[in-house]
């Protein structure tokens, strides 16, 4: 038989079937036995890892925080075409194609050994069935192609069904089905298993923190002042968030100091507690974007730490390093500053710190955006240089120092449209540590100011709100705030790389 005779479509379709099934093993023993890692999530955390400069602010301009999701459905995708090509392969050269299999499972093996969770010999046994799997189902479904010579072919004369493709679709398809069930299986219980099975008991702080009155303007549709945890919005490289157990967690300061401190969590919450608002954003925030917001956060002062190791004076870095691995690098003098208070925080919003935020301890400090700052699930601290050491992202083409911006952001009226008379057009404006002294609302040019909520803090938000009395027509509506130095937001509008989106949020608005 020729080449040329052997279909294509069932052997791709085959490959396909055959890599899902592979997949399928990896997600499934990842849920069931602990240290087995996901390959899904170790293929995307190295593509998190080698990503170009710029990749982020693309993605998350597209995807926002639906950005994990997206880069695991890419995974996926990307791992069934290649499937479909290595069926192909598997027409003239079955071994090759099974050899091919395997090394994306050890490719996928190698990825995961920086996962913390992961067990190298649970991942090799696990990469190993992954490939035995693969080269099975392909055998299996090649097997029952046109082109195996194990089936009669029909008599298309007679109008007979093509009986071969029908059981090649009829396995596959079932198998297909089967994996995906088996995937979803793994996946819930990979979260499952790496979740706290219960939260170490929140602190008390001696003055917790209380609203003023005038926080909140209360109008309905506009963004609370303070968002609750399930809404406020999640920007990381961890795909799944890391498991840490609180029993054996220990917070490590080293470096540029006079003594190494180890604390463990419970020494941690023995020192001082307190409790303030503080308003933090992603730097990938787009003018106008949601990637910003206020919480409640208790913890314990950083500066306090720091005090028990003794910083040096020429230790002009700090740099927090999370469990998974993740660097995020701040000036020391920033954090020593005595005019903020930042935080190694244990709870938000009145609640144990939740997983996704970065249980049990993370960093919390005024005034910069959280890719040089906001360290989740932290485990050490640096004292360093400058020059010495570059977080996370800095190689990847953002700036090394990053204070969040005077920004401001229309929440209403949504979706473009209102009725003529009064039109309460309102919304947020921040610049922590700064705080808003001002907000200006232009409608159609004109520019008027906005009554602001009474401030929490300068580290915080602050919501706005100018009443308009709506005519007919279109119209173009633009804001403006000032912050507490009297800088005004500036009108040039700038990406967000390499440190901060700028420029005024405008909205078109249809009044009829």
């Amino acid at each position: 038989m020729t080449e040329q005779r052997l279909p294509r479509w069932p052997a791709a379709f085959a490959g396909v079937v055959a890599v899902g099934a592979a997949i399928a093993t990896g997600e499934l023993a990842a849920g069931v036995v602990a240290g087995v890692p996901s390959p899904v999530l170790s293929i995307g955390r190295l593509i998190v890892d080698l990503q170009p400069a710029g990749a982020k602010d693309i993605v998350v301009a597209i995807f926002g925080t639906n950005d994990k999701l997206a880069l695991e459905v890419f995974v996926t995708l990307v791992a069934l075409a290649i499937g479909a090509a290595l069926g192909l392969l598997a027409l003239r050269r079955l071994g090759l194609a099974a050899g091919v299999i395997a090394a994306f499972a050890v490719a996928g093996l190698i990825a995961s050994l920086r996962d913390p969770d992961v067990s190298p010999a649970f991942a090799a046994l696990a990469a190993g069935a992954e490939a035995v799997v693969g080269t099975i189902v392909l055998r299996r479904l090649l097997a029952l192609t046109p082109a195996s010579g194990t089936e009669a072919s029909p008599d298309p004369r007679r109008g007979m069904p093509d009986w071969t493709r029908r059981r090649l679709l009829i396995q596959g398809g079932g198998l297909a089905v089967g994996s995906v069930a088996a995937a979803a299986f793994g996946r819930s219980l990979l979260e499952g298993q790496r979740a706290p099975v219960a939260s170490a008991p929140l602190p008390d702080a001696p003055k917790p923190v209380v609203l003023p009155a005038g926080a909140d303007l209360g109008l309905a549709g506009l963004t609370p002042i303070v968002v609750p945890n399930e809404q406020f919005y999640r920007i990381d490289t961890a795909l799944i968030p890391p498991n840490v157990d609180v029993a054996t967690w220990k917070l490590r300061v080293f470096g540029l100091v006079d003594r190494e401190v180890e604390l463990t969590y419970a020494e941690l919450i023995q020192l001082p507690i307190v409790e303030q608002y503080t308003t933090i954003a992603c730097v990938s925030n787009e003018v106008g974007g949601d990637l910003v917001g206020n919480a409640a956060w208790r913890g314990v002062p950083l500066r306090t730490v720091l005090d028990l190791a003794g910083v040096h004076a020429n230790a002009s870095q700090l740099v927090g390093r999370s469990i998974d691995g993740f660097t995020a690098g701040m000036p020391t003098a920033w954090v020593m500053d005595e005019s903020r208070v930042p935080l190694i925080a244990v709870g938000m919003n009145g609640a144990p710190l939740p997983r996704a935020h970065g249980y049990p301890a993370r960093l919390v400090v005024p005034g910069l955006y959280g890719y040089v700052s906001a360290t989740k699930w932290l485990t050490e601290l640096e004292l360093t240089t400058l020059a010495a050491f570059d977080g996370f992202w800095i190689p990847r083409g953002w700036a090394k120092e990053a204070p969040i911006l005077t920004q401001s952001r229309i929440d209403l009226p949504r979706d473009g449209t209102a009725q003529a008379g009064t039109v309460p057009i309102a919304g947020v404006a921040w610049a922590p540590d700064r705080g808003i002294a001002r907000v200006e609302v232009a409608v159609d040019g004109e520019w008027r100011e906005a009554r602001i909520s009474t401030p929490i803090s300068s580290a915080t938000w602050v919501q706005w709100r100018y009443d308009w009395a709506a005519i007919a027509g279109q119209h173009t509506i633009e804001v403006r705030a000032t912050d507490g130095t009297g800088e005004v937001q500036t009108a040039d509008h700038s990406p967000p790389a390499p440190d901060g989106a700028r420029g005024h949020h405008t909205i078109r608005v249809t009044v009829s």
